[in-house]
């Protein structure tokens, strides 16, 4: 048992089991609300032997048995409370008129109606609580008390507890708000922890597919040159084999950078991270798939790349990669051309464009993430890119990016 549930007994029913949490219409009693209700039945027993001890030394002993069985009746009826605390309340305030020995009874059962009921509907039963008592002081009148002080005496009486149960009414009704708000709070925090989760598996799907789709079709490209030529010249098989060993070495790399995102800060065991590639690393990225056999022809006005905003420039190195990565599966053959153009102040473009193929392209399996990650990607740099089939039957990318002056 923890420290939590041994201490549920400190609290009332409906805090320790809020309703419906156990499938039951109501809660049932802690040992605490054990404890309240035997000290108010005994409370107003004491109260209601007082009211019949006095009462017996000016009424018959007829009345006096009356007045002991309706009071003995009264107290038994407070285990009903808390099921039935208005009706009770109202019951007792009427039996209160001819039987002062259910004084005591009422007083719990008022305490019962301020805790558990609205303002409104406590204020009706103690309006009628004090009526009732003001009626019992010409009714059943204390030789041995003025008239007027009985009728005070009642009305502050009732007043003081109706106060007291709408402040407790009050202090339950903070705990509830402050649970539920804590409960709020622990949902919305497991909310955003998993809306950050899902986040990040996108950004590093996004990275992964960026990175690793082209090394993995520069693989495939050669590996397919060497199974479909066994006879070419052993320079032209040591080439590919080199490219093939160059493009999985950095695939490998590729993938460690990628997955060292998953781990604390700190735990890289390198010591630091790859360089990130930019827009000065285009010409790189373009003659390594010149190396692959492609034809791509990159037409650029930018003189210096290197004043690119490094955001900026890698998000046009993976627009151009997922271009050239596409033409190469469904494409091939075809001359990619990739133009940038831009200057500060006014933006910068990228077109990745490929023509139709010259003949049927064995279809390659892909699902579009790619395409999608780079709208998101140039999206979340403050530009936009589109993409789609060319009016010469190829295949077109246009992005444009802010460049700021």
């Amino acid at each position: 048992m923890t420290r939590t549930d041994r201490q549920l007994w400190l609290l009332p029913s409906h805090l320790a089991e809020p309703a419906g949490g156990n499938g039951e219409s109501r809660p049932r009693r802690t040992v605490r609300d054990w404890i309240v209700d035997t000290s108010l039945f005994l409370l107003a027993a004491f109260v209601g032997l007082i009211a019949a001890d006095t009462s017996a030394q000016y009424t018959s002993e007829v009345v006096t048995l009356v007045d002991q069985l309706l009071g003995a009746a009264a107290c038994c009826a407070l285990w009903l409370r808390r099921r039935w605390p208005a009706g009770l309340a109202i019951g007792l305030s009427l039996l209160n008129v001819v039987a002062p020995v259910a004084a005591g009874a009422l007083l719990a059962g008022l305490f019962s109606v301020a805790v558990r009921r609205p303002f409104r509907e406590v204020a009706a039963i103690g309006a009628l609580a004090v009526a009732a008592s003001t009626a019992q002081a010409f009714i059943r009148p204390d030789p041995t008390t003025n008239t007027g002080l009985s009728v005070a005496l009642g009305f502050i009486l009732i007043l003081l507890v109706t106060a007291w149960g709408m402040l407790v009414r009050s202090r339950r009704q903070l705990v509830e708000a402050l649970r539920e708000r804590a409960r709020r709070a622990e949902a919305e925090a497991e909310l955003r922890a998993a809306q950050a989760q899902r986040l990040a598996r996108e950004a590093i799907a996004r990275e992964m597919h960026d990175v690793l789709a082209h090394r993995l079709t520069l693989l495939s490209v050669h590996a397919g040159a060497l199974e479909f030529r066994p006879d070419a010249p052993p320079e032209q098989v040591a080439r590919a084999a080199g490219v093939i060993r160059d493009s999985a070495h950095e695939a490998l790399q590729d993938l460690r950078e990628i997955i060292g995102v998953l781990r604390a800060p700190g735990e890289n065991g390198d010591g630091g991270d790859r360089p990130q590639p930019t827009l000065a690393t285009l010409d790189a990225l373009i003659d390594e798939s010149r190396e692959a056999g492609a034809d791509v022809v990159l037409d650029t006005t930018v003189d210096e790349p290197s004043a690119v905003p490094a955001a900026t420039g890698r998000t046009v190195y993976r627009i151009a990669q997922e271009g050239l990565t596409n033409a190469r599966k469904h494409a091939p053959g075809t001359t990619v051309t990739v133009t940038v153009r831009g200057r500060p102040g006014e933006g910068l473009t990228v077109d990745v464009h490929n023509p139709a193929p010259a003949g049927p392209v064995p279809p390659v399996p892909g699902s579009g993430q790619g395409l999608i990650g780079l709208t998101e990607r140039a999206a979340l740099a403050g530009g936009r890119m589109e993409h789609g089939p060319a009016p010469d039957g190829g295949f077109a990318l246009h992005a444009w990016l802010p460049w700021p002056s």
